[in-house]
């Protein structure tokens, strides 16, 4: 049987678009003579719509736009859409949403899969707009020998959570994959929509050969592809063979076709055992192969490269997807706007994007340079708008004010936390400005660790339209940075995008004389190994402090006022920029705490 796996990036809501996505897979897979062809989870409106579910008209427009795609379909190939539906009960009420396969041959839908596990955890809120299915589905395809009895599953039906920390949550739920290995299915085909994480793509590939081998038949799991605002789809469709090896996958972080053939016998009536389809699958193995091009990769992306890859397409989605065609940022000469402005200039291309110096009364000489430096590397219009006649208005605007409640003057205490802000908020203030006028977005630079801790300010630093770095700390955003630099061949720069000075000089916001970040914070090291702890692993404090084994700078009051700082700063997470996720807990939606509350972590 040959089996098409077409990984699409759709848009979500835009069902127009993206049947035009769909069409165009399903010809090219004719071309290749596919006997089925599989789309991702929900892929005729995108993943995840949300309340899009909710509003009228959404579900009829979906269903009606996968008929017109199905009824399109040759006599010579099966196509396995994703789409949600309304679900109405025996008396034709409606009593719900499910989120459905369709398979389509000859013009007409010739059988429905719906759902069956729904995750609640993270981002996903599937439980939320869903109703679980009730049954497995299979279906018989013809193929090069006969039927080919094949099992539907969407996603959460294979990973059962294993994939990220939360397996016991289906305990005492069916496993639809046992399901269908009773029914007799020589195949499962997985339509997912499963987003990026670093290193889940590899954990992914493990359940995968799990159920594989334990029940002796080929599994085959098509991804998503692209970004949907803060969520990230990698695609890596693959196919896995009985024995548990890795028969084919797909480009990451690409739209892609994959063909492949499989060495599947007609379908015998009745439930077949799991030792009879080892045997069979066994003595055919060797005559799996690919069909086509559009085959994928044979090279393993280094994580480095997986999170550069990750968020260029993730910026490159959120623009495109939201009308952008350009963005703008501040380059302060440090290193989260340097490698910012690199993913900027990879993703969009170096004349969509501008930098702007915006030096202060306490701006270094480096600081200006190097931002100049990294314009030329990246070959992108740089600009200097400085910022130090607008402070000093503001400052003698604001001291007979602060004269009048009584605090002190601003210029009293040279620089005080007011005036620190009042510099980062003036730089704001101008980078949205131009953005008013130019139409670029506004693309903030601050990375995971100071947004954990509040090292950030609102209405500052903080304004923009997406913030690239949220999900990165700073140890990862060094790493990047010397990774692009190392690797700017493989990753498409003409020569080290990042200035050795944004590299090897100490961190600093430059809002008051000699000023580092370790002045207010822990090393990196020591800050980015707590905020993991506390805020992926939901460790306590007591926990870090005793794991950490007497390191320097792990001591009590250092762990406690990291966490508490992070409690802190809740409030202004709430207010930041819409944040790319990489990691297995982002600020963001899969992140959910209150902001007036008094617990304390032990």
């Amino acid at each position: 049987m040959r089996l098409a796996l077409a990984q699409t990036n759709p848009t979500i809501g835009a069902l127009e678009s993206n049947a035009a996505a769909i069409a165009a897979m399903i010809d090219k897979a004719r071309d290749l003579e596919a006997d089925v062809v599989l789309f991702p989870e929900l892929c005729v409106c995108g993943y995840p719509p949300r309340d899009l579910l909710h509003q009228a008209g959404f579900l009829d427009a979906c269903r009606s736009t996968a008929d017109r795609i199905g009824t399109a379909c040759s006599k010579d190939s099966t196509v396995i859409l994703g789409l949600p539906r309304a679900a109405f009960d025996s008396a034709g009420r409606r009593i719900g949403i499910v989120n459905s396969l369709i398979a389509y041959r000859e013009g007409r839908a010739i059988a429905t899969y719906d759902k069956r596990l729904l995750p609640t955890y993270d981002v996903f809120d599937e439980d939320r707009y869903f109703l679980p299915g009730s049954h497995a589905v299979a279906i018989e395809v013809p193929g090069r020998a006969g039927l080919v009895r094949l099992g539907l599953a969407i996603c959460e039906d294979l990973w059962r959570g294993e994939d990220a920390g939360f397996a016991a949550r289906y305990h005492d739920g069916p496993d639809p994959i046992d399901e269908l290995a009773r029914l007799g299915c020589r195949a499962i085909l997985s339509a997912s929509a499963s987003p990026f994480v670093l290193g889940k793509s590899e954990r992914h590939l493990s359940i995968l050969r799990k159920h594989a081998q334990r029940h002796g038949m080929h599994v085959a799991s098509v991804n998503q592809v692209g970004g949907n605002d803060d969520l990230i789809f990698d695609g890596r469709s693959c196919v896995v063979a009985p024995d548990g090896r890795l028969l084919a996958r797909a480009a990451a972080f690409e739209t892609a076709l994959m063909c492949v053939d499989l060495p599947l016998t007609q379908t015998h009536s009745g439930v077949v055992s799991t030792e009879e389809t080892s045997d069979r699958a066994s003595a055919a193995m060797t005559a799996a192969r690919f069909v086509g091009a559009s085959h994928g990769h044979d090279r393993v992306a280094s994580s480095d490269e997986d999170l550069f890859r990750a968020l260029v397409l993730g910026v490159r989605d959120y623009l495109g997807k939201t009308g952008f065609t350009s963005a703008l940022l501040g380059l302060s000469g440090g290193i989260d706007s340097a490698v910012t402005a690199a993913i900027a200039a990879a993703a969009l291309g170096p004349a969509h994007v501008l930098g702007v110096s915006l030096p202060g009364p306490y701006s270094s000489e480096h600081s200006k340079s190097d931002a100049y430096d990294l314009a030329a590397r990246l070959g992108i219009r740089c600009m200097t708008v400085p910022i130090s006649v607008p402070f000093d208005g503001a400052v003698a605007a604001i001291d007979p004010a602060m004269a009048t409640l009584g605090a002190s003057k601003l210029g009293e205490r040279l620089p005080d936390i007011a005036e620190e802000n009042l510099q980062s908020r003036l730089r704001g203030t101008i980078l949205m400005a131009l953005s008013n006028r130019t139409g670029a977005i506004v693309l903030t630079t601050g990375n995971k660790s100071e947004l954990a801790v509040g090292y950030c300010t609102l209405y500052g630093d903080m304004n923009g339209g997406l913030a690239v770095l949220s999900d990165v700390t700073k140890h990862w955003v060094y790493r990047l940075a010397r990774f692009m630099n190392d690797q700017h061949t493989l990753l498409g720069f003409a020569k080290p995008p990042i200035p050795t000075g944004s590299i090897d000089k100490p961190p600093s916001a430059e809002l008051r004389p000699n000023q580092t970040d370790q002045d207010s914070l822990p090393p990196y090291d020591v800050l980015d190994e707590i905020l993991s702890r506390y805020v992926e692993h939901h460790e306590s404090a007591s926990q870090i402090i005793a794991t950490c084994g007497g390191r320097p700078g792990f001591d009590e009051a250092t762990v406690r006022r990291v966490i508490r700082l992070t409690d802190l700063s809740e409030y202004k997470r709430r207010q930041a920029a819409t944040g790319l996720k990489v990691t297995g807990v982002a600020f963001g939606t899969g992140r959910r705490m209150p902001i007036a509350q008094g617990w304390r972590s032990p």
